[in-house]
């Protein structure tokens, strides 16, 4: 079965085409995307502006003509944090539907980590013991913790890199003062989910998923990705600050520059860095692990699990 996965996020539309079996790895053979940023084509109010729309609407025709082409059998398109926190959200996937046929799912910010955390567990089984995940995306951060498939603990905080950067950072590169101002935010935001998730106690593995992980991994010396998936590729708190230190005085352009950060992201990769931090702090971590799988293959492993049926919560709930 050739299942095609639309993960419309806050940075980008990305199509992952795979052939899908019970108990098997889902190894994509087609990988698809292109940037979009949506988490920054909101007006005053947050609703996603027209530009943006047209943006969303382009891209989700453009793949949905690709998934077609590849021959996928089933199509599970969904959305995440920009299309969720949009006042105008409703409005936005009847439009996307009534223009491209495609009608997007969003998730919630639980289901998010729920599915993650899946992904996470699945990678390294049941030796891990109790696992905690920390997910950095444009438009928000999940965060949970469990010693099952359904983590004891979830949670979904609008900390992403994209919003952030959107939100705090006025200048190129951004002044002392906002960097001082957004870390104290991070913390206040941050403290009721970290205080409770460490009522649970410590995690035997401790991971980070998403672009941003891998990136700020890469960084600080961790193998690039043309090693491959199994390569070890590790996260230290001491190295994310002196990494901090560094690229938050450079430029979007010159941090572009730099092995492993890409032009779509360098402009806000100090504000993920940032909450990387900030919740490894929170947590008690001095290390983390990068896992290669996360959403999308939580996504891919919970439709073989369960057939058509996600297990998803209502929205708002």
């Amino acid at each position: 079965m050739r299942l095609g996965v639309l993960d419309v996020g806050s940075n980008t539309v990305h199509l992952v085409a795979v052939d899908a079996t019970v108990g098997g790895r889902p190894t994509p053979m087609s990988d698809w995307k292109t940037p979009l940023r949506l988490v920054e084509q909101l007006d005053a109010e947050g609703n996603i502006h027209e530009k943006g729309l047209k943006k969303l609407i382009s891209a989700v025709s453009e793949a949905a003509e690709l998934g077609t082409k590849l021959g996928c059998d089933e199509f599970i398109p969904f959305a995440t944090s920009a299309v969720r926190s949009a006042p105008n959200s409703d409005f936005v996937l009847d439009e996307v539907e009534r223009e491209t046929g495609v009608r997007l799912q969003i998730l919630s910010g639980k289901d998010e980590a729920r599915l993650t955390f899946l992904a996470v567990r699945r990678w390294y089984g049941w030796s891990a013991g109790r696992i905690t995940n920390l997910d950095i995306g444009g438009g928000s951060l999940e965060l949970s913790t469990g010693m099952d498939e359904e983590p004891d603990l979830a949670f979904s905080l609008d900390l992403g890199a994209g919003r952030l950067t959107h939100n705090w950072f006025e200048t190129d590169p951004p002044n002392k003062k906002d960097v001082a101002a957004l870390r104290d935010y991070i913390d206040a935001e941050l403290a009721d989910a970290a205080s409770a998730m460490r009522t649970l106690g410590p995690a035997r593995v401790a991971v980070g998923t998403s672009k941003t992980f891998r990136s700020l991994a890469r960084l600080t010396g961790a193998a690039p990705s043309s090693a491959g998936p199994f390569v070890k590729r590790t996260l230290t708190a001491p190295g994310l600050r002196q990494l901090i230190s560094f690229i938050s005085r450079m430029t979007a352009a010159d941090r572009a520059d730099l092995e492993g950060v890409s032009s779509a992201r360098s402009h806000q990769i100090v504000a993920g860095a940032l909450v990387a931090e900030a919740s490894m702090r929170a947590l008690g971590l001095e290390q983390i692990e990068i896992c290669p799988w996360a959403l999308r293959e939580g996504v891919i492993l919970r439709r073989l699990d369960k057939g058509l049926d996600l297990g998803l919560e209502e929205e708002g709930n």
